[in-house]
């Protein structure tokens, strides 16, 4: 029951591709961990993975950002709209 609604919380920050590369990378380095063991190997590994968290972790940042953005220029919008309207009478 917990792993379902971690997964619906996720879903409010992440898009579904970025589940799917959370997953994978989690289980190839998973994989990588058994198969190499812990060897100069598994380091690389671990770097890949910590990649992967920091290029999904800037696109969140980004995808808020430009929510933002695009909330602020709605504002501007609305209030140029108004001001469009208040000449006209």
């Amino acid at each position: 029951m917990p792993a379902i609604l971690i997964s619906i919380r996720m879903k409010k920050y992440l898009s579904n591709a970025d589940l799917i590369v959370i997953v994978i990378t989690f289980l190839l380095f998973t994989i990588a961990l058994f198969t190499k063991g812990l060897t100069h190997d598994l380091l690389l590994e671990a770097g890949v993975l910590l990649v992967s968290i920091k290029i999904i972790m800037m696109n969140h940042k980004n995808t808020v950002s430009n929510t933002l953005i695009m909330k602020d220029l709605d504002e501007i919008k609305q209030t140029l709209i108004e001001i469009k309207n208040n000449k006209k009478i």
